[in-house]
Order: C-alpha cells, then structure tokens, then sequence
C-alpha cells in the first residue's frame, strides 16, 4: 500500500519541534511500525482508513505513562496529521517519505 514506509517526520510542540523516523507498514485495515525518537524506539499498532492511519504510543514520562495519539494522513511522499498529547494538548506532524 502507497502509506508503507519510512517517513522523516516533525511534530511541532510547545516545547520547540520534535523530529522523528517513522517506520509503518500495513496490512488490510491494520497498521503496524516503529516511532524512532531521541528519547527511544516505541512499538506501535493501530488503524488504517484509505490513506489515514491512527494509532497510540504509550511513553513514560516523570510525571507517569503518557497516551500519546497519531492521526496522519499520507499523500504520495508526504504525510501531514496531528498528534494528541494527553493534558499537553495536541499539536501538528509533518513529514516525508524517504523510502
């Protein structure tokens, strides 16, 4: 499917911008991969609908685990959503394919 890959991605956060690998491959209306962060790798699984894909990393942070939520949308090389960060509010991902 045209959303498998491994996308160089950006989240835009209070906290200045986060940058990220993205591994994610399909199967039917299930996705799987891995988030590549400085902080770690996470494992995740999760949805796809047509070109939109969503999924939940759980992170642990000083203050407990965290339930961070994807919802991107993957356009040719492109991949464009929004990130869902618990009581930190949400905030916006972008990325590209690069392979």
């Amino acid at each position: 499917m045209a959303i498998d890959g491994t996308y160089k991605v950006e989240t835009s956060t209070p906290r200045g911008a986060q940058t990220g690998e993205l591994i994610i491959k399909t199967s039917g209306n299930t996705c799987s991969g891995t988030y590549k962060t400085q902080r770690g790798d996470q494992a995740f699984s999760g949805t796809v609908d047509g070109n939109k894909a969503k999924w939940t990393i759980n992170v642990q942070s000083p203050m407990g685990s965290m339930a961070i939520g994807y919802d991107v949308s993957f356009d040719g090389n492109n991949c464009t959503g929004n990130v869902q960060m618990g009581q930190f509010g949400s905030a916006p991902l972008k990325g590209t394919k690069v392979v």
